[in-house]
């Protein structure tokens, strides 16, 4: 018998209705003669809830306590689901994040997961017992309990099928598989049957918010065939593998968007070697991702060096900059909110040139101003007005021929 890991997000599980439906599919992988391990989210919305609770007593939480408190969320999952496969006559268990041996380094609310100890989930596979794993969370090697940050029952899940040996790990949303945009905002979206490692990760850290990119990380690195299905549709969804069926030999695979980015400029910086360091390793102290870097020198000897970040990161960012404006030595930050990147990723690009000149040049046509751009060598980022940002997805993906991908999803046996 193999292992299957399956996960359920939040939404597929919001209810007991919909956890009812969660242990029918589980049961169905089992009927196919393997061993399944399971990890679920919190039902919903409950760790918004939770995180409303704390904030209804402090202001500021502390991030060990609001740890404590968002966990709970997963167990309630854990057990119900155990629960209702006791209930359909199947033997289960439960288990929260350490009792599956999931330790991870002590940072509370963004912990990284160190090592798992799968001697306790092997032992219940051996006892025939199907295995319900709370995801998002785990311990350190000092007791504590910690939380995986955003996305991170994703990463729990590959984490757990690494860690396993298992034959695929199947992560259950509530869309039929990946698309070449998100269908909910570019009606033309098409399903696509595959999709690589590379690709689904530049699109997992573009916006794209169907997988989360520290679950593809550990799903190249260990080489886990990842699956996107549907968890209230019967239907294939898509593989995401190493090598990829290239639909229609598309150079472009898909088109992602995120919006709130701010774009902030700092200006006087010394020409000095050290210049750029002195700017990012506060920030990177201080735990703000900087994405797209532009530098331009004056004729005055001084740079000029701009970069995005996320919006809800700006004042800390200012507060960084700031406190060590002496060490750094700058003039003076301007920066403009209300900015959006939309993004194309693919394999293909790598082979075509070409593919940046058609982009800009399809946008500009449509009026659509780009203000940053990033690239490699599967992708092409712009950061463009908020409020043009659907406009400009929308373009990219009928000039790149995405919604003629044939849409040919099948019934799952």
């Amino acid at each position: 018998m193999g292992i299957i890991v399956q996960k359920f997000g939040g939404t597929s599980v919001a209810t007991v209705e919909k956890i009812l439906n969660v242990a029918d599919r589980v049961l169905d992988e089992r009927k196919r003669g393997n061993n399944v391990v399971v990890v679920v989210s919190a039902m919903g919305k409950s760790t918004d809830e939770l995180i409303s609770l704390a904030k209804q007593v402090s202001t500021k939480p502390s991030k060990r306590e609001l740890d404590m408190l968002v966990t709970t969320g997963e167990q309630v999952t854990i057990a119900l689901l155990a629960m209702a496969l006791h209930e359909k006559g199947h033997d289960a268990v439960s288990m929260t994040g350490w009792q599956a041996g999931v330790e991870t380094e002590p940072i509370h609310g963004s912990a990284r997961i160190l090592n798992i100890d799968t001697d306790q989930i092997n032992r219940a596979i051996r006892e025939g017992k199907i295995v319900i794993v709370a995801g998002f969370q785990g311990i350190t090697e000092d007791g504590e309990i910690t939380t995986l940050g955003r996305g991170g029952s994703d990463t729990s899940a590959v984490a757990l099928a690494a860690a396993l040996g298992a034959d695929r790990c199947d992560i259950y949303t509530d869309v039929t598989g990946v698309y070449t945009a998100d269908p909910r905002y570019i009606p033309s979206a098409r399903q696509l049957s595959t999709i690589s490692y590379d690709e689904m990760l530049e699109l997992a850290n573009l916006g794209a918010g169907v997988l989360h990119p520290r679950s593809v990380e550990f799903a190249k690195n260990y080489q886990i065939p990842l699956v996107v299905r549907s968890s209230t549709e019967k239907v294939e969804g898509t593989y995401v593998l190493e090598e990829t069926i290239m639909e229609e030999n598309l150079v472009v695979r898909g088109v992602a968007f995120e919006k709130d980015i701010t774009k902030l400029t700092v200006y006087g910086l010394s020409n000095e070697i050290a210049s750029l360091s002195s700017v990012f390793t506060p920030l990177a102290k201080n735990n703000v991702n900087v994405d797209i870097i532009i530098q331009n020198a004056s004729d005055q000897n001084l740079n000029t060096l701009s970069f995005s970040i996320k919006t809800d990161e700006l004042q800390e960012a200012l507060q960084v900059l700031e406190e060590h404006k002496e060490s750094i030595g700058y003039d003076h930050i301007e920066y403009e909110s209300g900015l959006a990147k939309v993004s194309i990723v693919g394999s293909g690009m790598i082979s075509n040139p070409g593919v940046a000149a058609q982009m800009f040049a399809s946008l500009a046509e449509k009026d659509i101003f780009v203000k940053m751009v990033s690239t490699s060598e599967i992708k092409v980022s712009a950061v463009v007005n908020e409020d043009q940002m659907l406009k400009a997805a929308e373009i990219l993906h009928d000039v790149f021929g995405l919604s003629k991908v044939e849409q040919e999803v099948s019934v799952a046996k």
